[in-house]
Parts: structure tokens; C-alpha cells; sequence
């Protein structure tokens, strides 16, 4: 097994280069040498199931993978129990339409802390996973995997630690480590190896060996201030990082497997490629 690479929905160069149709998207990645993508879903699971499935087909004719991303609203964490069953709603639609697609991945941002402690966020978020994690048995989706996501809003639910106690609930959950965004929370946290290494070792000795090989992620670069994440960039930016480098040398250490989506801005699927085109080079080393 080795990493994957691909971007957040398609990029710029997407329609520049002619293409029109989502369907067209692994024809697009395999010509720019990508493995996989990640279908948006951000503002509803608005895809029917019979394109889903052809969606899929295509896919896997071309061998590209591919992850979804849920809906933004999903809230976990509320206070107001209706918005937290309509959360699990949103994530049963998600993992129906990432199972007709052929993937087994969905990555859910848990929510915001509001006004309440960041402890009574994170009870509230743990009592609708595992009410989430029922529904989707109940309908014969156990095989896919539910990833929380680390958050770049220092409002936000998703710290590392939060999202590694969420994953404590069921081994199926897979922790989405958004590199950006931690850095973004915790004001420029990720500058050398030792920095990247830390994540990885607090993965592998809370939620183990197995979890770490295969941990998702998502990668930017991302302008900050004391709030955390302002707007994502493009690996032109040499002022906010963080750089991929130190974190795929650490992937060759540890014997990971990753899959890595890029969400730059625009360029997502260019600087995907630039991520596979260093961890191909360090592989044959």
C-alpha cells in the first residue's frame, strides 16, 4: 500500500481545460497523474443515486478512489437535540450517496463550541456519533467510515485531542487530520518534522498502529489570525504554511498509508500533484 493524492472536488484547471460534467473528474485526474478525489458535498447531498453509481463506475474503470465530504451544517455538538438527529440525517445521506459512488469515507466537521463548555461540546458530539454510528448499521452501512475532521476556528470543535476522543468511540472511525487547519488554530504550531511528528506519535498511541497507517487528511496552506483559519491559499504562499514536506517524510517513517486530499485554493488538484511527484521521489530512496 502507499499514500493517495487528489484534490477537493476538481480545481481552475478543470474548466479551463474543457470539462464540464462531474463525470468527467477521474478522466481529468488520471491525465494529471492523481489517485483520488474528494466529492463536495459541503451544501447538501444534492447527487441522486443512479449518477452516484456512474460516478463510481467511472471511477474505478480509471482507478481513482473516492472520499465525501458532508454537509458543513452537520452539527453535531448542538445544544438543541433536533439539529443534532438532523446532523445524523445529513451523515446516513452522505454515507448512502459515498457507497453508490463506490468509496467507504466520509468527512464530517462535528461542530462549534457556541457558548458552552468545550467539554459539554464534546459530550454532546460523542452522544450523536454514536447515534450516527447506529443509523448507519441499521441500514447496512457499517462498512463505511465516519472522519471527523480537525477544525481551523479556534470556535470550533476539532481540536487533535478532540477529534482523537471522538475516534475512541468505534475502531471504524478514522480521524481526517487537516494539517492547515491545525496550524491555522494554533497560530503557525507546524514548522519542522518534530512538529508533524507529534501529531503522528498522539494518533498512534491513542488510537494505534492501525488507525495511523491509514489516517485521512486533508492539506493547504492557510492565512490565519487570532480567530485560527481565515482562507485557504495555494502552495505559492511562503508566509503561513505549512509545508508537506516534513509531513510525508514522516508518512516513509512510519509505514503510512494516508490518503491525502488537497484543498487549496483553485489549485488544488496542481498541488496535489506536487505532493505525490515528492512522495514518489522519497519512496525510491
Amino acid at each position: 500500500m502507499s499514500a493517495k493524492f487528489g484534490p477537493a472536488g476538481s480545481g481552475d484547471s478543470f474548466k479551463a481545460l474543457g470539462y464540464k460534467s462531474s463525470l468527467q473528474i477521474p478522466e481529468y485526474l488520471t491525465k494529471i497523474g492523481l489517485d483520488c478525489f474528494e466529492y463536495q458535498c459541503g451544501r447538501g447531498v444534492n447527487i441522486g443515486s443512479d449518477k452516484a453509481k456512474e460516478l463510481g463506475k467511472i471511477a474505478k474503470e480509471q482507478g481513482i478512489g473516492i472520499s465525501l465530504h458532508a454537509p458543513y451544517y452537520i452539527s453535531m455538538s448542538s445544544v438543541e437535540e433536533e439539529k443534532r438527529l438532523n446532523s445524523v440525517n445529513y451523515i446516513l445521506a452522505s454515507a448512502k450517496a459515498v457507497n453508490d459512488m463506490g468509496g467507504d469515507r466520509i468527512i464530517v466537521h462535528t461542530g462549534s463550541c457556541g457558548k458552552i463548555p468545550r467539554e459539554t461540546a464534546l459530550e454532546l458530539a460523542i452522544d450523536t456519533m454514536r447515534i450516527a454510528l447506529n443509523a448507519l448499521k441499521e441500514n447496512g452501512l457499517s462498512h463505511i467510515h465516519i472522519c471527523p475532521e480537525t477544525m481551523g476556528k479556534v470556535n470550533q470543535l476539532g481540536t487533535l485531542n478532540e477529534v482523537i476522543e471522538l475516534c475512541k468511540i468505534d475502531d471504524s472511525l478514522i480521524p481526517c487530520i487537516d494539517f492547515g487547519h491545525l496550524n491555522a488554530r494554533e497560530l503557525g504550531i507546524l514548522k519542522t518534522k518534530s512538529d508533524f511528528e507529534k501529531i503522528f506519535l498522539e494518533i498512534k498511541d491513542k488510537l494505534g498502529e492501525d488507525r495511523l497507517k491509514v489516517f485521512h487528511s486533508h492539506f493547504s496552506k492557510i492565512e490565519y489570525s487570532q480567530g485560527g483559519e481565515k482562507r485557504h491559499l495555494t502552495f505559492e504562499d511562503n508566509i503561513y504554511g505549512p509545508d508537506f514536506e516534513p509531513c510525508l517524510d514522516l508518512c516513509i517513517k512510519y509505514g503510512c498509508s494516508p490518503t491525502f486530499i488537497c484543498e487549496s485554493a483553485g489549485t488544488q488538484a496542481e498541488d496535489a500533484k506536487q505532493m505525490k511527484d515528492y512522495y514518489t521521489s522519497i519512496s525510491k530512496i
